[in-house]
């Protein structure tokens, strides 16, 4: 099984949310289409980017350092990126 950490943008809010899972596909409809989370305020998503690793404590990881401080910069570069 294979874990992804994913970015999500909201252009309508200018937002973004970090995650990881085992079913991209699955939990990126959920953002959009179900649930009663937290991001369901913030639709529509789009995916900016998503990175694979082999575990969970390896997605996990990478989770926590684009939630971190210098984290949050690097992120910040990469939806610039994507949304420019």
């Amino acid at each position: 099984m294979m874990y992804v950490v994913y970015i999500l943008y909201s252009k309508k809010t200018e937002r973004n949310y970090t995650g990881f899972t085992s079913n991209l596909i699955q939990r990126f409809y959920s953002h959009n289409i179900y649930g009663k989370d937290s991001t369901r305020l913030y639709r529509p998503w789009v995916v900016v980017h998503v990175e694979f690793f082999e575990t969970k404590e390896e997605a996990m990881k990478k989770e926590r350092y684009y939630k971190s401080g210098r984290g949050v910069l690097v992120k910040k570069e990469i939806i610039e990126m994507h949304i420019s």
